[in-house]
């Protein structure tokens, strides 16, 4: 099991997932969310958000900061080669 933070004031747990993929790709959605809601002028702007990939001990396996390009699209912040060939979200 691995678990999904926003580490913020507070921290705070976002949910979590059965597998790295998983947990991956609910990361990227929380990135594309920020984006959209920096995009749409929704809720208290930040400079960039921080989120954590946790092992069912609590230990912190990946650190992503994120920080909004409202001048383009979303695209993923997951590297391509992390997904593997078959689970490329494009």
């Amino acid at each position: 099991m691995f678990e999904i933070w926003e580490i913020g004031e507070p921290p705070r747990r976002i949910t979590e997932a059965g597998s790295l993929e998983v947990a991956l790709e609910k990361v990227d959605t929380m990135c594309r969310l920020r984006h959209d809601q920096a995009v749409a002028h929704v809720g208290r702007p930040r400079e960039h958000y921080r989120f954590e990939i946790r092992d069912h001990l609590g230990r912190t396996l990946a650190r992503l900061t994120y920080v909004p390009d409202t001048t383009r699209e979303y695209q993923s912040v997951v590297a391509e080669e992390l997904w593997g060939d078959d689970t490329s979200p494009v």
